[in-house]
């Protein structure tokens, strides 16, 4: 595994009763045996307040079906157990979809959030020794760059307040010859005809319990509708530009009606509480990653909008 560092200095960290230091007296708190990077009082709260009431919904393991696996793979462009013994970093790890499938697969899971979504994540992956979970910001990774053979970014950059220097970050900590691994929302005629727009700027600005509540009224109420019509499609797409939830029934109709509803429960406050959603091309991430200077870029329309990876040339003499 690859030991931490200040993400300020560069310098090496040390375990220090319930925290870590540095020689030059830099420290940073351990709490529940996760290092703290930053404060928890930040943009991403309302995510880590929502994986810490919704910790298992979206785990394959407790679905019982290869959702997040099947996502993770594709992106990937290969099976996740071709992972094993690699060094890999997970930014934004929420409460483990992913994390699970890496560990599992035998990889060197080095895997990190903004948000205390941390503690969720933690305990749905338990004491792994493949695995390690910090609290930290994707603009000050506490790893040394270029260390990863892979770096994975998935659900996580539309909602940083700069995603071209997001995916900058990640990218130094590529190392030579290794890969890069992100999706990104982007822009469709559906994210500019619902009615939702409205009540998330107003959402996004309340107490994460006071809107979370006022959401969860919302699933209450059209959630019975969205279920009556659920293999209607026409009448589906109508209520969906009329309701602020979100429904998944058409990608996933093998869930049972209490997974949907939890689902849609998560998804609606995820959906208008981000402080920040940005939008962005194929053509956008080709030509940032192609200014990184990554190669083999590979971009496709899919999953939560684009969908791209890219490898860190090998370095010549």
């Amino acid at each position: 595994m690859i030991d931490y560092i200040s993400p300020k200095t560069q310098q090496p960290l040390s375990a220090n009763g319930k925290a870590l230091t540095t020689t030059n007296g830099e420290t940073f708190p351990v709490v529940n045996n996760i290092p703290r990077f930053v404060d928890s009082d930040n943009y991403a709260q309302a995510f880590g307040y929502q994986w810490n009431i919704h910790v298992n919904t979206q785990l394959d393991s407790y679905t019982g079906h290869p959702i997040s696996k099947d996502r993770l793979e594709r992106c990937l462009g290969y099976n996740v157990e071709q992972l094993k013994g690699k060094n890999v970093l997970e930014a934004g790890s929420g409460a483990g979809r992913f994390t699970e499938h890496l560990v599992k697969s035998g990889a060197l899971v080095h895997s990190f959030d903004l948000s205390n979504a941390v503690e969720a994540n933690a305990k749905n992956i338990g004491d792994a020794a493949n695995y390690r979970i910090a609290q930290a910001s994707i603009y000050d990774i506490p790893y040394p760059d270029e260390q990863f053979d892979v770096v994975i970014c998935l659900g996580v950059l539309q909602h940083t307040p700069d995603p071209d220097k997001s995916i900058e970050c990640l990218y130094r900590k590529v190392k030579p010859g290794g890969q890069l691994v992100i999706d990104h929302y982007s822009y469709s005629l559906a994210r500019f005809t619902k009615a939702s727009t409205l009540i998330r700027y107003i959402l996004k600005e309340m107490p994460k319990e006071k809107s979370k509540k006022i959401t969860n009224n919302l699933v209450n109420f059209f959630f019975p509708l969205h279920w009556t019509c659920r293999k209607f499609y026409p009448a589906q797409a109508v209520l969906s530009r009329i309701s602020p939830c979100l429904f998944y029934y058409k990608d996933f109709p093998f869930l049972t009606k209490e997974q949907h509803f939890d689902l849609t429960q998560l998804d609606t406050y995820d959906h208008l509480t981000d402080y920040y959603k940005h939008l962005r091309t194929q053509g956008q991430l080709r030509s940032l990653l192609e200014k990184l200077g990554a190669v083999s870029i590979e971009t496709f329309r899919g999953g939560i909008g684009v969908e791209a990876r890219c490898l860190k040339p090998t370095k010549t003499n």
